[in-house]
């Protein structure tokens, strides 16, 4: 049986390039309200090459922090390379870019 953060991760590589998921939205889909252990997942990934946790950003909007060296300007760059625009560490038109897991 797989760990909750490995759940996470499995779901976490299927959104696709351009756009982003929420805490809330991958606590759902594992079927948790635990949105701050999906922050913790994050926090916890080794191989943020393989599990692209950038994508991951606030419901709100807000980008966020990002663990891997250079934090949240690195996390900023890594969404922008992918088309997506943000602006004052918001991701502009959330709606746009947001990848629900159905």
């Amino acid at each position: 049986m797989k760990t909750f953060n490995e759940r996470v991760y499995d779901l976490l590589r299927t959104v696709p390039l351009g756009k982003v998921t929420t805490y809330k939205e991958l606590a759902l889909a594992v079927h948790t309200k635990a949105y701050r252990a999906v922050g913790n997942a994050m926090r916890c990934n080794k191989d943020p090459v393989a599990i692209p946790c950038y994508k991951v950003v606030c419901s709100d909007g807000f980008v966020g922090n990002y663990s891997s060296p250079g934090g949240m300007n690195k996390k900023i760059m890594l969404l922008k390379n992918d088309g997506i625009i943000v602006e004052k560490n918001m991701i502009r038109d959330l709606e746009r870019y947001l990848y629900r897991f159905r």
